[in-house]
């Protein structure tokens, strides 16, 4: 059962249960220790030795920090002896202008609400997950007769059971297909379902078992779920000896075809856990963490076991732990991972945690029952631990060779490009429409450590011209810069670009050269990326400088490679965005602009007059008449399409 999580705080009126205090002062905007402290002081004269979370805010009203205590009064005062604080706090205290507190009923809440708002504000001294993508899961529906078997993320609104969670889409993909093979659900939606009157091609290759054509009986197919829940559930041995004796059956009374269906099956369910490449036979369900740490980076390895299975494993490269222990990156690392993802009842680490016991109380309602976070020190439990370290280990040391390599790469690009430093943020930019329709801009960022997809932005073109590309470049430069100049005109943010990559030529230079200079915006490096003369050859892109210069670069260079990944990223990302804006629109009803009819009476009134247009031709009195339109929602249509009566 998943944890339901606290409600997150809004910055001006916070309010959690009922006890409440904080403390805003404002001061200069430059870092200054004394005044910090100053802040930070006044706010302890407000508190109370009570439990809660607090948040340290700079001079703009961003969150610098969040923390937790078991009593609030004593944790924040600690801040005031600068002379105990490392290099790094120190830093934090002088950029403090206010705090924000808000108290709870224990410090298990406070350690709940302490991950929720570090996930929410992502801190620049809070360690931090880089990873955050929801994790997938396998969804056997229960509002169905015929329960459909999916792949799932996000929030768990539908009825049914949920296993997982699976460490990426692939490994829940490939499960799937097996477990289709191995108990022939329906993985079709029902609308789907509702309109078959012969079986679909699954049925032909064995996939399914075609309930929609009544190929099976309710009764037989519910057998179907309840062993896939056995299986799902970690009884996958005492469902393999079941079907193995029904095959016998059938081969003893002679039904070769079933005894081959049967066959087929079995085989399906020795690929499912044969295809696990990690041993965890007799540890039942649990979550495995171990980290490795090497040169001030950090790995943190994840495995996922349930019912003796690996469901897949994780690398994670928490950020920001400079400073801290390792037992406190692996507890906030814990703390922010289970945010969303329902705890195993029995969480194995590799260490020992000073907060091991107020962590397991705090995951206990999402787990459904009692947490147990422990080391192993023998058997099953301890080889997969040290499976899990090995892991670790590998993959950090990998990470750390890419980066290397990534550093050259960088380095030589800021070289060619004749920047003055290493970008830490690039911005790309692209267009997407058909002659003029639906068009819009887009922007993807990229930083030393890869793509920003959480700050890819996207832009409706609302004023430039149908087909004129160097319009739309235009617009799109002068709302995204135009924005981030009277948010931060001095640059503090780092929501600035250190390069801005074009893609195009000479003319969408031009173009957002002229929009930057009406600015006032002359400084940010601009570079657009063009195909050579000879379109149809890869790797003869020519970039366009600001000053009218023109460079190549080799086929075969890296640079090169990392550039054109970047430009087929915003590609990637203009058209998925152009895409679905289309779809929106063919899909659009000219119904949708009638102000408090929703998609109910929507479709009634279609489901009667057939389009559209004869609704709108349609007398009072005949919109009276549709099914599910009452008298008020009658005349409503009626006045939209008739406003002068």
């Amino acid at each position: 059962m998943a944890r339901t999580p606290a409600p997150p705080p809004d910055r001006d009126t916070e309010r959690f249960h009922e006890d409440r205090a904080s403390t805003t002062v404002r001061g200069a905007d430059k870092p200054d220790i004394e005044l910090g402290v100053s802040v930070i002081r006044d706010t302890v004269n407000t508190l109370r030795p009570k439990p809660g979370v607090y948040r340290m805010l700079d001079a703009r009203g961003d969150v610098l920090y969040v923390g937790k205590a078991r009593a609030l009064k004593n944790r924040v005062a600690n801040y005031t002896q600068v002379d105990r604080l490392p290099n790094r706090l120190r830093r934090m205290v002088s950029q403090t202008r206010s705090m924000t507190i808000v108290t709870t009923n224990s410090e298990a809440e406070a350690l709940l609400l302490e991950a929720q708002l570090i996930k929410r504000f992502r801190p620049p001294y809070n360690v931090l997950l880089r990873d955050d993508k929801s994790f997938p899961f396998i969804l056997l529906r229960g509002d169905h007769a015929f329960p459909r078997i999916q792949k799932h993320r996000g929030a768990r609104k539908a009825k049914g059971n949920y296993y997982g969670p699976f460490a990426s889409a692939g490994s829940v993909n490939t499960t799937i297909n097996a477990l289709q093979k191995l108990f022939l659900l329906r993985s079709c939606n029902d609308g789907f379902m509702a309109r078959r009157d012969r079986p679909c091609l699954l049925y032909q290759i064995r996939r399914c078992s075609a309930p929609c054509v009544d190929r099976i009986s309710s009764e037989d197919y519910g057998e179907l779920v309840r062993q896939a829940k056995d299986f799902l559930g970690g009884k996958s041995s005492a469902v393999q000896r079941e079907i193995e004796a029904q095959m016998q059956e059938a081969a003893e009374n002679l039904d070769f075809e079933r005894a081959a269906m049967l066959r087929d099956r079995l085989r399906a369910a020795t690929f499912i856990q044969g295809s696990q490449a990690i041993n965890a036979e007799g540890v039942g369900n649990a979550d495995v963490f171990a980290m490795a740490v090497k040169s001030g980076q950090v790995a943190v390895q994840a495995f996922f076991i349930r019912g003796g299975q690996n469901w897949g494993h994780r690398a994670f490269f928490p950020s920001h732990t400079e400073g801290l222990s390792e037992e406190e990156v692996m507890t906030s690392f814990l703390a922010q991972f289970y945010e969303e993802v329902p705890p195993a009842r029995l969480i194995l680490v590799d260490r020992e945690l000073p907060e091991a016991a107020l962590l397991a109380e705090a995951l206990c309602e999402g787990a459904g029952g009692k947490v147990e976070i422990s080391v192993p020190q023998r058997g099953d439990r301890r080889r997969l631990m040290e499976q899990a370290q090995r892991n670790a280990v590998e993959s950090l040391d990998r990470r750390m060779a890419e980066s290397g390599t990534k550093a050259k790469v960088m380095r030589e690009l800021a070289e060619f490009l004749e920047l003055p430093e290493v970008p830490q943020r690039i911005e790309v930019y692209d267009n997407s429409h058909i002659q003029g329709t639906n068009a819009l801009g887009a922007m993807i960022v990229a930083g030393p450590e890869g793509f920003l997809k959480g700050q890819y932005r996207k832009w409706n073109i609302k004023t430039a011209q149908t087909n004129d590309d160097f319009g739309m470049m235009r617009e799109v430069m002068t709302r995204r810069f135009g924005k981030v100049q009277e948010e931060d005109p001095d640059r503090e943010s780092g929501m600035w670009p250190d390069l801005v990559l074009i893609d195009g030529g000479k003319g969408q230079m031009s173009a957002v050269k002229e929009a930057l200079g009406e600015l006032g915006i002359e400084d940010v490096p601009l570079i657009a990326i063009a195909k050579g003369p000879h379109h149809g050859r890869e790797g003869r892109e020519v970039f366009h400088f600001p000053d009218g210069r023109e460079k190549m670069l080799p086929v075969n260079s890296p640079v090169l490679f990392h550039l054109q990944n970047m430009r087929d990223e915003v590609h990637r990302f203009a058209i998925g965005a152009h895409r679905a804006k289309r779809s929106r629109a063919i899909t659009a009803s000219p119904l949708d602009e009638i102000p408090g009819i929703g998609p109910a009476r929507k479709r009634a009134l279609l489901l009667h007059f057939g389009t559209a247009g004869k609704v709108r031709a349609a007398s009072l009195d005949d919109l009276q008449r549709a099914p599910g339109v009452s008298a008020a929602v009658a005349q409503t249509v009626y006045d939209f399409y008739h406003p002068n009566g």
